[in-house]
């Protein structure tokens, strides 16, 4: 993948200690953990103690004890291979688009599993930890609601996002066009057409998340519904895969699944790092970055990913995929990580959980509305979307 940008983590003011597996005194009885940034080391018995932590992990974890042999046991560190193997993932899904895979099919079927594979390992780790089911459900929604405003708008701000083409000039009337100009005509609409149903899923499934919740809670049944949902429109997308591959005589050759496995391994480097930073930050019991606000936390931390992908794509003018990757994903939180959720422990569904339905709702219906009738979102709707994301942030985090 060219053009690709990368983002540096920044410093909280709690400092950075790596969780470590032992504690080791030196001669003159000072703490001295290996893993510690030694700019640090003055201050690491004011921080937690990381025992407990190490007694929770189960499995084999290959992550930490190699980070720990270079002294990078720390949040930085974490945080900057969980943005390179999404980067990664990313890059190796372009090459699949290249061996079998059209782009809105990329981004319907394969990219929102794996931007948002990281709200599915988070809701697996507070499932195996009993969590607080208040920050599964603002993960998602934060999640959701900075996709379809503040990703989109940023893009559509910066380069506009156009999926179908300005009406030609008034000298080329009357011309018959050319045939490669009436081929891409006819796959911009089809990529026009494919958005609107990715649009009319998400007013479906945050519809169902809104009906099923009125009467305050999310239950286990509700959330069996919701998973079934999900898995039925993946199943439409497959084989609206399969017939395009039929149709274009496309099989997908050795180098598809070559790269099926790289992405298969950055998944699991992802559950490492996403496994060590939730840990790390439910420990944190003073100031922004602390476990009182896991939920927005982690919610901005999983789209990460997404706003590489969106800044790339849109940099590189492919509207289609920056909306179908945007879009999509959202239905890996809504109704997916629910409805799992929701199978372990009831869901509160009140308060602010409706205002913010209701705002991805709406923003689902301005983009379906652009898309139909300027055939793609104007600069000041992005303005309009990034402001909209600003209210979500101060009524829902500062308000």
């Amino acid at each position: 993948m060219h053009g690709l940008a990368t983002i540096a983590g920044r410093k909280n003011g709690l400092g950075f200690v790596g969780l470590l597996p032992a504690r080791h005194h030196s001669r003159n009885g000072c703490a001295d953990g290996r893993g510690i940034n030694p700019l640090l080391r003055a201050s690491a018995t004011l921080l937690f103690t990381p025992r407990p932590f190490v007694a929770q992990r189960g499995g084999v974890h290959l992550l930490p004890p190699l980070l720990d042999s270079f002294a990078l046991n720390d949040p930085l560190a974490y945080l900057a291979i969980f943005v390179g193997v999404s980067l990664l993932m990313l890059w190796r899904l372009e090459s699949m688009l290249d061996n079998g895979l059209e782009g809105t099919a990329l981004g319907t079927l394969l990219l929102p599993y794996c931007s948002g594979l990281g709200n599915l390992i988070f809701v697996w780790l507070m499932v195996g930890r009993r969590g607080a089911e208040n920050d599964i459900l603002t993960n998602c929604l934060v999640n959701n609601v900075t996709n379809l405003t503040l990703l989109l708008g940023v893009p559509a701000l910066i380069w506009g996002l156009q999926v179908m083409p300005n009406q030609a000039p008034a000298g080329s009337r009357g011309k018959k066009p050319a045939k490669a100009g009436k081929a891409a005509g006819t796959e911009q609409k089809i990529n026009q057409l494919s958005l609107l149903l990715t649009l009319a899923a998400v007013l479906f499934f945050t519809g169902a998340v809104w009906l099923l919740g009125r009467d305050g809670k999310l239950n286990g049944t509700e959330g069996l519904m919701l998973i079934g949902l999900f898995f039925f429109w993946q199943c439409v997308q497959v084989f609206d895969v399969l017939k395009h591959n039929v149709r274009a005589k496309v099989s997908f050759g050795w180098r598809f699944y070559l790269d099926g496995l790289v992405v298969l391994a950055c998944a699991y480097l992802m559950y490492e790092t996403i496994d060590w930073l939730v840990t790390w930050l439910t420990h944190q019991k003073g100031g922004f970055i602390s476990r009182d606000n896991l939920g927005w936390l982690s919610g901005w931390l999983m789209v990460l990913p997404n706003a590489i992908l969106a800044l790339y794509w849109g940099w590189r003018r492919r509207a289609d995929v920056v909306y179908a990757s945007q879009v999509g994903d959202g239905h890996i939180c809504i109704p997916l990580c629910l409805g799992i959720f929701a199978l372990v422990k009831p869901l509160p569904m009140s308060g602010f959980t409706n205002q913010a339905l209701a705002l991805l709702l709406g923003s689902a219906v301005v983009h379906a509305a652009f898309l139909t009738i300027a055939g793609g979102l104007p600069r000041w709707a992005g303005a309009g979307l990034c402001l909209a994301y600003g209210w979500f942030v101060y009524a829902g985090l500062l308000a």
